[in-house]
């Protein structure tokens, strides 16, 4: 499935900053950042499961937010783009 996830982590205590990091690093791990806050993943439902308690593990839910989209399948007819495209076709073959 696809999954849209954002956030927004309050970086006005000490570890806000060290939280934002780590939720980063915790998306990049299983997508590909497209702006500052946002990131585009294809997970199974396992993986997304996972995904969700690592970030629950990360942030403090009192100060700081995570939303997830689940776009479906058929995300590439909900997925529009004005200006530069940051997205990766990752169900297309990948030539390293």
């Amino acid at each position: 499935m696809f999954i849209l996830i954002t956030y927004d982590v309050n970086i006005t205590s000490v570890d806000g900053a060290k939280r934002l990091r780590n939720v980063a690093k915790t998306c990049l791990n299983y997508g590909k950042r497209v702006q500052n806050s946002v990131f585009e993943c294809v997970l199974t439902e396992s993986q997304y499961i996972m995904l969700k308690h690592n970030l629950e593990n990360v942030i403090d839910t009192v100060e700081d937010s995570v939303r997830f989209y689940r776009l479906g399948t058929n995300w590439k007819r909900k997925v529009e783009t004005i200006g530069k495209n940051m997205g990766t076709d990752v169900t297309e073959e990948l030539i390293i």
